[in-house]
């Protein structure tokens, strides 16, 4: 006689667990909406950097056609978005390095000495609309004979690049424990030697990301105001360069998708490889002390 075995029931789950799940599904679902929101003008953008511009412009068109690089060689073989990238590299890099220069010890300063009016004057200069400016600014320098030179560029870049970078750093330095530069001074070091031997070695992570984000993420990179009105066609930076692609009887979209692709994926590339380090360096201050 033999028996037979029957499977155990499984237990019903928890109120509390079938709400976990529930809620699991709705944010799964949330971020994949939101990701393919973003995601969608990206594809589009590179599928049609290998289009022609009849197949751009035609909705039968989607994903499925035979790629060209034609959009790529054209734009390659007219040099100007070749120059363009060399401007916006240079001019980038030499603000982003003069405005850390000026912008962390100015940012230990204020961070370790409750310097708070200077930090809520450097707050202002950081929401202050830099459009304001323009007509002073390009006056100022008409008559110093600066407009259309990389002088020009690079410190109207300055005048956003330090107040963030000094706003990123102000909480990195007072998040660091101040005895280590007080046995420092004890050791015989002056406040600015502490400054160099010690807080600045330790701040490199978050002069790293404010940096990072000054020149990539937030502005030097993007930046078309500035560029459009001190540039000529010798300096003019990449922004300006796609705006060109843009004429009153036609656009050349797929030159302009092609060209836009050159300079977001430096971007891309930069925000994959550094999204651990930019987090870190961003959080990197409250976890301090």
């Amino acid at each position: 006689m033999s028996a037979t075995v029957t499977p155990a029931s499984r237990p019903p789950l928890a109120p509390g667990a079938r709400g976990r799940r529930k809620w699991s599904w709705l944010r799964g679902t949330a971020i994949a909406l939101v990701t393919l929101v973003f995601a969608l003008p990206l594809v589009w953008m590179f599928a049609a950097a290998f289009k022609t511009n009849v197949q751009v412009t035609d909705p039968s068109v989607g994903l499925w056609f035979r790629p060209t690089l034609d959009n790529f060689r054209s734009i390659v073989e007219a040099g100007q978005i070749v120059r363009s990238l060399g401007n916006s590299l240079l001019v980038g890099a030499v603000s982003t390095v003069l405005s850390a220069v000026i912008a962390v010890p100015a940012a230990w300063a204020v961070g370790r000495f409750g310097m708070h009016r200077t930090g809520s004057l450097v707050l202002v200069a950081r929401i202050v609309p830099a459009i304001s400016l323009l007509v002073p600014w390009y006056y100022l320098f008409a008559q110093m004979g600066l407009v259309g030179s990389y002088t020009v560029l690079v410190l109207s870049h300055m005048f956003v690049s330090v107040p963030l970078i000094m706003w990123v750093m102000i909480s990195f330095f007072a998040g660091l424990p101040v005895e280590l530069e007080e046995a420092a001074r004890t050791d015989g070091l002056s406040a600015f030697g502490a400054f160099w031997r010690i807080s600045l070695p330790l701040a490199a992570p978050g002069t790293a990301t404010a940096s990072l984000l000054a020149f990539v993420f937030v502005f030097s990179w993007n930046n078309f105001m500035f560029a459009l009105v001190f540039a000529d066609d010798r300096t003019q930076t990449v922004p300006v360069t796609l705006f060109n692609f843009i004429s009153y009887a036609s656009t050349d979209w797929g030159g302009l998708m092609a060209a836009a692709t050159l300079i977001t994926v430096p971007v891309l590339i930069a925000a994959v490889v550094g999204q651990k380090y930019l987090v870190a360096g961003l959080t990197a201050g409250a976890t301090k002390g």
